[in-house]
């Protein structure tokens, strides 16, 4: 049942199911579910780590999070085992992990011209660099980003985004010469670009991210050592998890949270030649692959044991 519907109490009193599942944000649905003597199931679809950390400030203001490596920086207040036994402490509830929703790439020929320029470079010698479909990037942030890359010396391949209306040419957004200077070691797509794709491949061997849960999921999934360029909501926790874990090198910015050109060249490349970040993101993949169904399998049964206790009750 889709819960994000503006009629959830019709939709709870006329159906009356058996269980309802709800998304994180619908406040509405436990108590319109519990009104109906239905069970409720929560569907979190941030991480725990973020979750719990939010949760946290709320209902211990002052308090220091148990788990020191998440934090924010002051700028910014302007894989989850313990995170997800907080979160069920601090919610008084069952938290129980899903797996990483991340289908498998879908051979199409969109963006041939993408696949081809991956082809032709070695393996792990290239980043793709991407801020998600929400959030786009100031001129200035642009700008460093740009410089960063080109320091850097590596190849890459840059996802770029304006907002829906705007109409930005990319060469007047990008510094003065920078498409020509690149040559064949760089390539700007302007929209959209198959990212799980592009992952996957094996030329690839970092991923510029803002650290978006469904970016670091898929970086997760596919093995790929993150360059973690946080930018805000769940982002900043996002980023402290991964380099926590040991999968990805933070970009720093200064102390008014502008980012510098030089510190993303250093990063990017601390990042394809290190063994650390490379060696935990391949176990990370090793593990999510290895437990496969797993964690879905024990959700569908405990949906079950729920309903049939309902059943029993009636």
């Amino acid at each position: 049942m889709d819960m994000a519907s503006p009629n959830i109490t019709t939709i709870v009193k006329q159906l009356k199911p058996d269980l309802v599942i709800y998304d994180f944000l619908q406040i509405l649905a436990p108590s319109l579910a519990q009104s109906q003597n239905i069970p409720a199931v929560e569907f979190l679809a941030l991480s725990a780590s973020m979750t719990s950390f939010f949760m946290h400030l709320a209902y211990n203001p002052g308090v220091e999070y148990p788990s020191p490596e998440i934090y924010l920086r002051d700028y910014e207040v302007q894989i989850e085992a313990k995170y997800i036994d907080y979160l069920s402490v601090l919610v008084k509830k069952k938290i129980v992990p899903v797996g990483p929703l991340v289908q498998d790439p879908v051979e199409k020929d969109e963006k041939k011209e993408i696949i081809e320029w991956l082809n032709g470079k070695e393996p792990s010698s290239a980043v793709f660099v991407s801020f998600g479909s929400k959030y786009f990037l100031s001129m200035e942030e642009m700008q460093e980003i740009a410089y960063g890359v080109e320091l850097s010396m590596v190849n890459f391949i840059w996802v770029v985004r304006f907002p829906q209306g705007e109409k930005v040419n990319l060469q007047m957004a990008l510094p003065k010469g920078f498409l020509d200077s690149i040559g064949d070691r760089g390539m700007v797509v302007e929209g959209w670009a198959p990212q799980k794709t592009i992952l996957k491949h094996s030329s690839i061997g970092g991923f510029v991210s803002h650290c978006g849960w469904s970016s670091v999921m898929e970086s997760m999934k596919f093995g790929v050592p993150i360059i973690l360029m946080p930018m805000h909501l769940d982002q900043p926790v996002n980023a402290r998890l991964v380099e926590a874990l040991g999968a990805g090198v933070e970009v720093k910015r200064d102390t008014n949270g502008r980012l510098e050109r030089e510190e993303v060249a250093k990063v990017i490349r601390k990042v394809l030649v290190e063994k650390t970040p490379k060696r935990k993101a391949k176990e990370l993949r090793e593990n999510m692959e290895n437990k496969g169904d797993e964690e879905i399998d024990g959700v569908v049964q405990g949906l079950l044991r729920l309903c049939s206790k309902k059943n029993k009750q009636w």
